[in-house]
């Protein structure tokens, strides 16, 4: 792979991230070359791997877009990284040490003071609740759900998520890690589980909600 087609990928990806796009909306390539900076056929590899990431999706006309779920296939969605993620708290548990723990709180205060403010700084509890999960994805040691993973939690229904909770779930949110650090000093595998399950399950439910009141709307 190119430089230039990784530098496509990289920028392309995180245009689709940022929410700048809807889901569902049409992008050509010549709009994504002006988004990346490089020509047309290093985009046409980065697409080729955002395809296979199903951030973009091709009709039967071979119009590009952004990916758009149905209810079923964001159900899945939380219910496989809800599996993968609880596996993965297990396998932390029995490797968490005194540092990591240390780590897992420090971001978990600078989660908190993001939501505490008059107006919830979203941009930094998505940050923030990102290194969360993905220092204990690294503490799990496991280079298989390191390839899964990313996949479901990094699409954007994710951040659409996030936008759409209220004080009251950024909260329960804060104390959802705040149980899963108790869990992993307590090396309880079977709580850290537990914890990450309804975590993930949670979020599902919020997003539910969200996008029904949008519909009705």
């Amino acid at each position: 792979m190119s430089r230039a087609s990784d530098r496509a990928y990289r920028k392309i990806r995180s245009f689709i991230l940022s929410g700048e796009v809807r889901p569902g909306m049409q992008l050509t390539e010549e709009r994504l070359s002006e988004v990346s900076g490089v020509s047309r056929t290093p985009v046409r590899d980065a697409v080729q791997r955002l395809e296979n990431e199903m951030l973009l999706v091709r009709s039967a006309s071979k119009r590009l877009s952004v990916a758009d779920w149905s209810n079923d296939e964001i159900d899945e969605m939380f219910t496989l990284r809800g599996m993968l993620e609880s596996h993965a708290v297990e396998r932390a548990a029995q490797r968490m040490d005194a540092k990591r723990l240390n780590q897992l709180r420090e971001i978990n205060e600078a989660l908190t003071k993001a939501i505490d403010q008059a107006t919830p700084d979203i941009a930094t509890f998505l940050t923030t609740n990102r290194q969360f999960h993905d220092l204990i994805l690294d503490c799990a040691q496991s280079p298989r759900l390191s390839k899964l993973l990313p996949a479901l939690i990094e699409q954007p229904v994710v951040r659409r998520t996030a936008h759409q909770y209220s004080r009251e779930d950024l909260m329960q949110s804060r104390a959802d890690h705040e149980e899963l650090i108790a869990a992993f000093t307590a090396k309880d595998e079977a709580w850290a589980s537990s914890v990450m399950t309804s975590h993930i399950r949670r979020a599902f439910h919020s997003f539910s909600v969200a996008t029904k009141i949008g519909v009705e709307e």
